[in-house]
């Protein structure tokens, strides 16, 4: 199912919503700054999740609606408007019972929706966790602005999958950064931002997203067995 809905407070949605059979859960994700929920990436992710039983709701936040709909380029909102729009999207389909036919809701996303779920997800009672794939832990070439803070205070689970490569925060510069304790990070081996390896490794992106499929259902169900 997918569709354009304008919901209360100025909030305009465009879904995406894919079933799993026997779902255990429904995740909630976010698209990179560069690509909508349309990218390869985030249908590939979503295509996995599903076959892991997890039901998937993707969306694209207003900035890559105006995108679509003028078809010119343009940054990112700023953070505060992404997240509100992440946070009135999840309280609109957590309202909503049947866009998520009463499933736990956890929220995440690629790169730059991961790093928005991260940012709203301790404070909405109705989401159990988070997923981030390739969180953006600082800009390129720029390791010393870094986008931890939040995550040295983390409460709630939040499950973080890195390529080791990753430009955006290699295997060894967040192994250094002292993250919480309620936070995962698992590294997938020579992956760069979006988890595609070096021919030479032997491995390949499809493989890796597997994985990172198979990591979230696995991080998915410790959570809810462990309430």
């Amino acid at each position: 199912m997918s569709g354009k809905n304008e919901r209360p407070e100025g909030h305009t949605f465009d879904i995406e919503v894919l079933d799993a059979e026997n779902p255990v859960a429904c995740l909630i994700m976010g698209h990179g700054a560069g690509a909508g929920k349309e990218h390869a990436f985030m249908q590939d992710m979503a295509k996995a999740l599903v076959a892991k039983g997890v039901s998937i709701v993707l969306f694209n936040f207003p900035y890559m609606q105006t995108m679509k709909a003028t078809g010119k380029r343009r940054p990112p909102d700023k953070a505060e408007k992404l997240m509100s729009h992440f946070t009135a999207l999840i309280e609109s389909c957590c309202n909503e019972k049947e866009t998520l036919n009463n499933l736990p809701v956890f929220v995440g996303g690629k790169s730059m929706g991961g790093r928005m779920a991260t940012m709203v997800y301790e404070e909405l009672g109705n989401v159990e966790g988070a997923i981030a794939f390739g969180y953006p832990f600082h800009p390129p070439g720029k390791p010393e602005n870094t986008r931890t803070d939040h995550l040295l205070k983390a409460c709630k689970p939040l499950l973080i999958i890195q390529g080791e490569r990753d430009t955006f925060g290699t295997k060894l510069e967040v192994e250094g950064y002292g993250l919480s304790s309620s936070i995962e990070c698992v590294f997938l081996e020579d992956g760069d931002h979006s988890f595609k390896p070096r021919k030479a490794s032997g491995t390949t992106q499809q493989a890796h997203i597997i994985k990172a499929a198979e990591l979230t259902a696995t991080f998915i169900s410790s959570v809810l067995s462990n309430p």
